[in-house]
């Protein structure tokens, strides 16, 4: 526990000693934070293990698909957007290679089948959403429109972000400053700032035991796999994800799938915005909007990665990997392990966030199957 730093809200020392077993073992070798707000207050506000404090910023990687969403509904809610309308009468590039019939609300669910480049991108390039939307307008896709779904890991913030500046005039990345970062003053940044550049901390390479090691090497991705095209290692060379988040050319242009740079204060706030009323704000999202977007709306076997997952509108349906939240609850993972959500239904926000990437941590690092359900405990009983 001496390696556990900051605070807790009376009722919630169990969290903190979760914490503690977790900074012990999965997140001793680089460090991770816990933040969680209960009914618009913050309760937990924990960080440790080696190289963070609760000021440090880290690339939160596909936790960006939360804030792309929050404004794609905000959008929709404000009568913006028609999820229903096809993505190519805003952007009508896109209609080639059979893609003219996708509604947004398809594209929103992961159903586009456009989940990467034939050829790859370089590094450069997936910094740039406008670069990626350029070649995806012409790209065919790798299935039929919406006949399933699949995991549009680097590239659903490029294609939704172009739909947003064709309807708007303006990037994601401007809406989310104005409607949502700089009111709710949240350490998290699509784009950072200069300024704020000596608070960074780099991601760090997994560190496979040699077990795990052994495992991987026995299990190698296919190149020519849907899973190597969407996460881009069919690319000459593959995309190497620590260095994506540890480029300051990312950092800056904050690409929607998963340029994003914050701490857990910063996720866990933005999704207090969502959860119920903040500051005197009431919620982001009315209650017909919340249960649209959090609506189940893509389920079963994803196409890209072969596991049994479901996406709503942008975000992911969090019951569905944690039956210890409500129907209600949406957020997202990042990729080395973090995760976040907002659950109205009992006015919980939750963010995770760790340096290094974990084993396999998929969509959110199994020590979020320990810390959730300890949350959600000590906030039932206070």
């Amino acid at each position: 526990m001496s390696d556990v730093h900051g605070t807790v809200e009376p009722g919630f020392e169990s969290v903190r000693e979760e914490f503690g077993r977790v900074v012990a073992n999965e997140a001793r070798d680089g460090g991770a934070q816990l933040a969680v707000y209960h009914r618009g207050r913050q309760v937990v506000d924990l960080w440790g293990g080696d190289g963070v404090d609760g000021d440090s910023l880290l690339g939160l990687y596909s936790s960006s698909k939360g804030a792309m969403a929050l404004i794609a509904a905000l959008l929709v809610q404000d009568g913006v957007l028609d999820l229903d309308r096809e993505v190519a009468s805003w952007w009508p590039e896109f209609a080639a290679e059979g893609k003219g019939r996708l509604t947004f609300r398809q594209l929103l669910a992961h159903r586009s089948g456009v989940i990467g480049a034939d050829g790859g991108f370089s590094l450069d390039e997936l910094a740039d959403d406008r670069v990626i939307a350029e070649r995806l307008a012409g790209q065919r896709p790798f299935w039929e429109p919406n006949t399933g779904h699949g995991y549009h890991a680097l590239v659903i913030g490029a294609l939704v972000g172009e739909v947003v500046r064709r309807a708007t005039g303006r990037s994601i990345q401007e809406h989310f400053e104005e409607l949502v970062r700089a009111p709710y003053a949240l350490d998290y940044y699509l784009g950072l700032p200069e300024a704020l550049e000596p608070r960074f901390r780099p991601a760090l390479p997994m560190r496979p035991t040699p077990a795990q090691q052994a495992l991987l090497d026995a299990n190698p991705i296919a190149p020519d796999s849907l899973l190597a095209v969407a996460f881009d290692f069919h690319a000459d060379p593959p995309l190497d994800l620590v260095a994506y988040a540890n480029s300051r050319t990312v950092r800056v242009k904050a690409p929607l799938s998963g340029g994003g740079v914050g701490s857990a204060r910063g996720l866990a706030r933005m999704y207090a915005a969502i959860a119920g009323e903040l500051d005197g704000r009431p919620p982001l999202l009315k209650p017909d909007t919340l249960a649209e977007v959090a609506r189940i709306h893509s389920s079963g076997t994803d196409l890209v990665t072969g596991a049994e997952n479901a996406f709503g509108l942008g975000f992911v349906p969090l019951a569905t990997r944690h039956p210890v939240l409500s129907p209600a609850a949406i957020g997202h993972s990042g990729a080395p392990g973090s995760q976040a959500f907002a659950d109205p239904s009992t006015g919980l926000a939750y963010s995770y966030t760790r340096r290094r990437f974990g084993f396999m941590s998929g969509p959110g690092a199994p020590e979020n199957d320990r810390l959730i359900p300890t949350v959600v405990r000590a906030a039932e009983a206070v």
